[in-house]
């Protein structure tokens, strides 16, 4: 399938007018009135990853695992081979350290059950900013009423930035977690994680909890251990009390929800200082039903098991079991094989355009977008005012329209867009609205689906003020704009 990853000179990759990736995206190529602006919901998928996905069910089905003929050997490799690649494209050090569960949604509550039933007890704090998509806002929520903990939240300024003073007044000795979105999802502003893991890890709290024998995974009702090699393997099971901590575990755990970051900007969990990073394949032009779940080993290994059943036992009795090593022992029952098997190419994919280059397009996507929706005198924006500090989004009003009637309007013109509260009510409460519009770019958009857009909302504006639709491109035209649009940042 190499034969379908993209070639295109950087030039064409840069120029905004140009779109060369449209005809590697079979539904984008089969309606040219498209104009797809809801990537942060989803993305769509290239013809690389629809035909990997095809062709395992076609040559390769079988249950990966369960079986020692060479079908089932090489359903189990492929998945493998998933595996190293997500590792590789995050700088895991090890593949053994990434998890494959079903969605972002799955890995933050996976985290927050094992590792919050693990190390929280009454009077300790989790940190989540308010900016939080629901995935990883009510586990947390959740968790800290049943273990009697405390939720704090990290408030922005009024451009949706998180202030040095606000992570030092958060982020205290009382903190045990911190869990936070790299990319807001509605504001498309960039959390400072490595300020948040660098105070976490100073002064957060340790956790007695993380203090084993040289890594060991519990056995399940008889007080044994399996003691794992440097790699993660089974070597015996023993009774051990000798406690050390766990290395590269110190002070809180700080946790990276990477769902809006990773289909446009680099990720390298080594960098970003994190101990447990989660994403959907979906959101980087994979197949839907795949989830990734990086955490530091020594971490994942302390962690006891969420799901149990087949594939993530190693041994089991009447009265007992024994876990598997990782990655195994948090991927229970039958998986998306075929899934697993083609979120390799959704990455090989994005090596081919370049994530340097998919950065640089989408800022120019992003500047353009701003600057044509700033120009409409009826139009709220939120969030930061400056283009070049937003990723992937804008987030906006109509004023006096109901997000829910512009997005329906604009479905009639093939203008795409989402409206709602996108999964983050306490945001949209902090913004002092119910909902708004969001429009999200991908490096397969262009110059076109944005002017789609402005040319929509004009229409959406006739529609509910017929007595400025005559006038309408005079006051607000796409190019040569004299208009001036109200940014409404957070507050």
């Amino acid at each position: 399938m190499s034969d379908t990853l993209p070639h295109y000179s950087k030039e064409d990759i840069l120029d905004i007018e140009k779109n060369p990736f449209k005809d590697d995206f079979p539904l984008l190529a089969a309606d040219e009135n498209l104009h797809y602006l809801d990537s942060a919901a989803t993305s769509q998928r290239p013809t690389c990853v629809i035909d990997a996905q095809e062709d395992f069910y076609a040559k390769t089905n079988a249950n990966p695992l369960r079986g020692l003929y060479q079908l089932s050997i090489e359903a189990t490799q492929d998945i493998e081979n998933a595996r190293k690649k997500v590792a590789d494209f995050i700088g895991s050090p090890s593949e053994k350290n990434i998890i494959f569960t079903r969605n972002t949604t799955e890995s933050l509550n996976l985290v927050a059950h094992t590792l919050g039933d693990l190390i929280l007890h009454e009077g300790d704090e989790v940190v989540i900013s308010v900016m939080e998509h629901h995935s990883n806002l009510i586990p947390w929520q959740q968790i800290t009423k049943r273990k009697g903990a405390k939720l704090v939240y990290l408030y922005p300024d009024q451009e949706g930035h998180i202030s040095d003073v606000e992570i030092e007044k958060k982020i205290t000795n009382k903190t045990k977690i911190v869990s936070v979105a790299h990319v807001s999802n509605v504001l498309g502003v960039t959390l400072p994680i490595e300020k948040i893991a660098k105070r976490a890890h100073e002064v957060g709290a340790s956790s007695p909890e993380l203090l084993l024998s040289t890594p060991q995974t519990p056995a399940q009702g008889m007080g044994d251990t399996c003691t794992l090699d440097a790699e993660g393997n089974r070597t015996e099971v023993k009774n051990s009390t000798s406690k050390k901590p766990l290395p590269g575990i110190k002070g809180a755990v700080v946790i990276v929800d990477a769902a809006q970051s990773i289909p446009h900007t680099r990720v390298n969990v080594e960098e970003l200082g994190c101990d447990l990073l989660a994403f959907s394949v979906h959101k980087i032009f994979g197949p839907f039903g795949v989830g990734v779940l990086w955490g530091k080993q020594t971490l994942l290994l302390a962690m006891p098991p969420f799901l149990t059943g087949g594939e993530m036992i190693d041994a089991v009795t009447e009265e007992s079991a024994v876990w598997a090593p990782l990655p195994e022992k948090f991927e229970a029952g039958t998986q998306d094989a075929a899934g697993i098997a083609a979120s390799q190419y959704a990455l090989d994919y994005v090596e081919a355009v370049g994530i340097s280059n998919i950065e640089e397009r989408e800022k120019a996507l992003v500047d353009y977008l701003y600057e044509q929706l700033s120009a409409l005198p009826y139009i709220k924006i939120y969030g930061p005012e400056k283009a070049d500090e937003r990723t992937g989004v804008v987030a906006f009003n109509v004023e006096g329209i109901h997000p829910h009637d512009v997005a329906s309007l604009l479905d009639t013109k093939g203008v795409a867009i989402r409206a709602g509260h996108h999964c983050a009510q306490p945001l949209m409460q902090f913004l002092g609205t119910d909902s708004t519009n969001r429009a999200s770019i991908a490096f397969y958009n262009d110059k076109a689906d944005i002017e789609a857009l402005v040319d929509g909302l004009k229409y959406v504006w006739g529609i509910f003020h017929p007595e400025d639709a005559a006038n309408a491109s005079d006051v607000c035209g796409t190019s040569g704009v004299t208009g001036s649009g109200s940014v409404e940042s957070a507050k």
